[in-house]
């Protein structure tokens, strides 16, 4: 009940918005533009709006230009071929190799493949409207998506940093336990459990990859587009943390009996560290506890972990460090630290996720307020 209580607070907002613009969309083509039964428009907006919120632009366009390829092929398919199952075979397939070509994705070739039957089977005037109602659909999806309702990019990254952090988290809490249990007690290595962390890894890519479009395309966010790259610079320090943890993961449980008991107690304060770090991977204050407290546990490891394989306390010092580089810490400082056990780690301030409001922009231009 739980699961499904933030399931559905975490996507209530984006499914009101989909209504909405479904709404609008059959309204617009059927009093507008006078179609009879404008079936395709609110569908185009829902396909579009369907995706997480940083590539819903991106999709609304897919989706016009995935139908106008359809069309186009299947009228051509039509017009030589008939309508027999001879034609639609060819049009699917020529619509398919269209659309590899225009840019590969899914939706875009299924648009594409479902113009092609639309416009065989129904004949030229069906082609038509489902190209206009296509265009209907996206344009109000990309009204929603980039004017009334655009993204936040810094709210995007925030969310995939949290998941790729408790994710990280997880996965070296899991390992603890197996490198706390006895030989007999051990049925097996936790790697299924694992395999989530490159599902969030490559989900963090993509948000990336999504927010970037956001602040290039939206236009509230295309002057203000420093602090976000700022933040996507540090999701990069991300991927190297998850590497680092899987390294370590992998270090860790190859170790005897013994060595396994000794390491436990970091890998299991690591583990906190990101747990912390996940609840709120913006807070200034947040940040620096985690750097102290993942100094701390390198500093003061016991002195029998120092005789453990080189490899493995490697492992912890790379965890450690990319740790300190995400919090905000340089490169070369953050290296120092945990190879010299330094105390006083300075760190940058985080990018401000609050949206600037007519007032704070006025100030930010004039300057800071005399005293």
């Amino acid at each position: 009940m739980h699961a499904m209580w933030l399931r559905l607070k975490e996507n209530l907002w984006p499914v009101l918005q989909q209504a909405a613009a479904a709404m609008l969309s059959w309204w617009i083509a059927r009093t507008v533009f006078d179609h009879h039964l404008p079936l395709f428009a609110p569908i185009a907006t829902l396909v579009a709006l369907n995706t997480p919120v940083g590539g819903r632009g991106t999709n609304a366009v897919r989706v016009v230009s995935g139908v106008i390829a359809g069309v186009i092929v299947g009228q051509l398919a039509y017009h030589f071929l008939g309508h027999g199952a001879a034609s639609v075979g060819v049009a699917v397939l020529v619509a398919l190799f269209v659309a590899l070509l225009v840019d590969g994705q899914r939706i875009t070739m299924a648009q594409a493949a479902v113009g092609a039957v639309i416009s065989v089977a129904a004949g030229q005037q069906a082609g038509i409207d489902r190209v206009q109602d296509a265009l209907f659909g996206a344009g109000v999806a990309l009204v929603f998506s980039q004017l009334l309702f655009p993204p936040h990019p810094l709210a995007l990254l925030r969310r995939a940093e949290t998941a790729t952090l408790h994710g990280l988290s997880r996965a070296l809490e899991l390992t603890a336990r197996t490198l706390d249990e006895s030989a007999d007690e051990r049925i097996a290595r936790p790697w299924e459990e694992l395999r989530p962390v490159y599902t969030l890894l490559n989900d963090l890519g993509r948000t990336r990859d999504d927010t970037i479009a956001v602040v290039r395309r939206t236009p509230h966010w295309r002057r203000r587009q420093e602090p976000v790259h700022e933040e996507i610079a540090a999701t990069r320090y991300l991927d190297l943390l998850g590497n680092s943890c899987l390294t370590l993961i992998r270090g860790a449980t190859a170790l005897d009996t013994g060595h396994r008991q000794k390491i436990a107690p970091t890998v299991r304060g690591l583990a906190g560290v990101l747990g912390a770090l996940a609840a709120a991977p913006g807070s200034q204050a947040v940040r620096r506890h985690a750097a102290r407290r993942v100094l701390d546990i390198v500093r003061d490891a016991p002195d029998e972990q120092r005789t453990l394989p080189i490899a493995v306390w490697e492992s912890v010092r790379q965890v450690a460090g990319d740790v300190l580089v995400f919090a905000g810490a340089d490169v070369d400082r953050a290296d120092l630290a945990v190879h010299e056990g330094s105390t006083d780690l300075p760190l940058g301030t985080p990018p401000d996720l609050r949206w600037p409001s007519p007032r704070r922009r006025r100030r930010g231009r004039q300057g800071p307020s005399s005293q």
